[in-house]
């Protein structure tokens, strides 16, 4: 299978089964004579493990450990069940962290009167920050304060 063909089998885009070989995540394909990638099926089963990984939010760096943990028939699924749990406690975290700035929306759009007046308090909340002088504003992010938001862990 051509490049496109395995994006369509697999449900991942030809761009990111580049970005997969690039970094090593799926090994480089083999290429015909004329330069082109060919795939085979197992190819599509590892790019349709990749995409539910991918689908239930694991990183990068977790997906190879959950590959490496597949392709190893002797592993312990105790290794497996420990990755997952850790995921399981950053998304509770991240959910908890979404609640959190749903309820302060709410309020502030609560409190604002949505007329032709100028005075609104959701633009005085997102205001504030800029308005402390000497506190610069915590780096965006994804996630609870402490939490990488490309590894998914705490920092030390």
């Amino acid at each position: 299978m051509n490049i496109g063909e395995v994006a369509r089998a697999s449900g991942v885009s030809t761009k990111m089964i580049r970005y997969y070989e690039t970094i090593g995540l799926i090994p480089p394909a083999d290429r015909s004579e004329a330069g082109y990638r060919n795939y085979g099926d197992n190819d599509v089963h590892t790019l349709r493990f990749i995409r539910r990984s991918r689908d239930l939010g694991f990183t990068v760096e977790q997906m190879t450990d959950l590959l490496t943990l597949w392709r190893d028939r002797s592993r312990a699924s105790s290794e497996v069940k420990k990755i997952a749990l850790e995921h399981v406690d950053i998304l509770e975290r991240k959910a908890e962290e979404l609640k959190a700035m749903s309820r302060t929306l709410q309020h502030l759009a609560a409190n604002c009167h949505g007329d032709g007046r100028p005075d609104c308090p959701i633009l005085d909340d997102l205001a504030a920050m800029a308005n402390e002088p000497g506190k610069a504003p915590e780096p965006a992010r994804f996630g609870p304060a402490g939490i990488d938001p490309v590894r998914n862990r705490r920092r030390a």
